[in-house]
C-alpha cells in the first residue's frame, strides 16, 4: 500500500492551523483575563460546526496539553498568562455560572481567622444552584445550597478582587448553624471580639 505525502502533510498542517487558531483564540481570551472555560464557552470560541468536530478538536488541545479538564464541562488553558491564586474559584464559577455563588461557611470563617483548623484543600461555596462535590486538581469545590433571597444574599457578602464574592464572618456562621455543620471548631472570642 503506498502512503500519499502530500495527503499526510496537508492533513497535518490542516491539523497544525486548527491548532494555531485554536491558541490565538485562547491567548485572545487570555489576555482579558480568562483561562477557565465551559464547554459552551469552548463551542462559541471554536465555532465548530458539530458538537462531535467540537469533541475532536478539545481532545487534540487536550492531548497536546493546550487544555486540561480539571472536572466534567470545564476546561483550563494550560499556557494562560493570567493564572492567578483563584484557579479553583474560577472553576467553580464555570460551574454554577448565573446562579448566585459565595465563598462561606468553613472557607470564610477560616480567612476570619474564626475557626481553629483552616481546610486547605476544600473550597465551601453556598449556592443558589444545585449542592454537589466536585474534585479538582486544586482542591475539592463543596456547592452546599441555599434558599436565601437574593436581597439578603447581597446584602450579607463583600465584593472582593477574586471571582467569587465573600461572606461576612456574620453570615458564614449563620449558614454554618442553618445547613447543621460542626460548630465545635469555632472561637467564640475571635467571632464577636476579634
Amino acid at each position: 500500500m503506498q502512503v500519499d505525502t502530500n495527503t499526510t502533510k496537508r492533513s497535518s498542517q490542516r491539523l497544525l492551523m486548527n491548532q494555531s487558531t485554536a491558541l490565538n483564540r485562547l491567548n485572545f481570551w487570555d489576555k482579558q483575563g480568562h483561562y477557565v472555560f465551559t464547554l459552551a464557552d469552548l463551542n462559541k470560541i471554536f465555532i465548530e460546526d458539530s458538537p462531535k468536530t467540537l469533541q475532536a478538536t478539545l481532545s487534540r488541545l487536550v492531548t497536546a496539553s493546550i487544555l486540561s479538564r480539571p472536572v466534567r464541562g470545564v476546561y483550563l488553558f494550560n499556557l494562560a498568562h493570567s493564572f492567578d491564586g483563584y484557579t479553583i474559584e474560577h472553576i467553580a464559577k464555570a460551574l454554577r455560572r448565573g446562579e448566585y455563588n459565595y465563598v462561606s461557611l468553613e472557607s470564610a470563617l477560616s480567612e476570619y481567622g474564626v475557626i481553629s483548623q483552616i481546610p486547605i484543600d476544600r473550597l465551601t461555596i453556598m449556592t443558589t444552584g444545585r449542592k454537589g462535590i466536585y474534585h479538582t486538581p486544586f482542591g475539592t469545590i463543596e456547592f452546599t445550597h441555599t434558599k436565601r433571597s437574593q436581597h439578603d444574599i447581597l446584602a450579607n457578602i463583600r465584593t472582593t478582587d477574586r471571582p467569587l464574592r465573600l461572606a461576612t464572618a456574620e453570615c458564614a456562621l449563620r449558614d454554618l448553624k442553618r445547613v447543621g455543620r460542626n460548630m465545635h471548631l469555632i472561637d467564640e472570642k475571635e467571632m464577636y471580639h476579634g
